[in-house]
């Protein structure tokens, strides 16, 4: 089964959405030079208006894993995701760690394997990692692909979430060439930034699991 976390809700209304479609998870992001921008304030009203199995998935960017996890405990998050170079100096648990990475070449997926290495030797093996596109300053929701030629078969040792580009329409053949643990996405689904569309996060999750239909059977 391949897990569809649909990233950047902003709104209660948008949570509920995402939840009614399936979505697996739902992300919250927590930076603030993002459109989709939520205060720990509003994140909480997000939170409380998800059903019981969708979780909570806090998006950060430069904060350090001490204030991370102060934040997913005050919330109730189930996980949290991170861009940082290095595995965190705090161990993340009881939150499920997912790190996410820009990448563009060879040498970004051989940056992952060594996080993995790394993180797993100081005990705080990622739960599973992000596979983002590169696109210089912008954290997320860029629209922009990943590599999917060189994400065919990578495997650092945890799974890979695919995120960069996906849309309603790609995500389908995405997942057949990638064959993701979970995918994640956030401008692909929207009207307008932060602004999610109906139609397409449902139709995004529809064709999600149609494809892992034909494909992991």
């Amino acid at each position: 089964m391949v897990r569809i976390k649909i990233c950047g809700v902003t709104t209660p209304e948008a949570a509920r959405l995402a939840a009614a479609a399936g979505a697996d998870a739902v992300g919250l992001n927590f930076y603030p030079q993002s459109p989709r921008y939520v205060t720990p304030q509003r994140a909480a009203e997000l939170v409380r208006t998800l059903p019981a199995f969708t979780a909570p998935v806090g998006v950060f960017v430069g904060v350090p894993m001490r204030q991370v996890c102060a934040v997913a405990f005050q919330l109730g998050l189930r996980g949290v995701q991170t861009y940082d170079d290095r595995p965190p100096e705090e161990d993340p648990f009881p939150f499920a760690h997912v790190p996410a990475f820009r990448v563009k070449d060879a040498a970004g997926l051989e940056h992952v394997r060594r996080f993995v290495e790394a993180a797993t030797a100081l005990g705080r093996k990622p739960a599973a990692v992000l596979i983002d596109s590169h696109v210089e300053g912008v954290m997320g929701g860029s629209g922009h692909r990943a590599p999917w030629e060189l994400l065919k078969g990578f495997d650092p040792g945890v799974p890979v979430v695919l995120a960069g580009g996906l849309t309603p329409e790609n995500v389908a053949e995405a997942v057949a060439r990638v064959r993701p643990w979970g995918v994640d996405v956030a401008s692909g689904v929207e009207s307008a930034p932060g602004v999610k569309d109906p139609d397409k996060v449902a139709q995004f999750v529809t064709n999600v699991r149609a494809a892992e239909g034909r494909f992991f059977a």
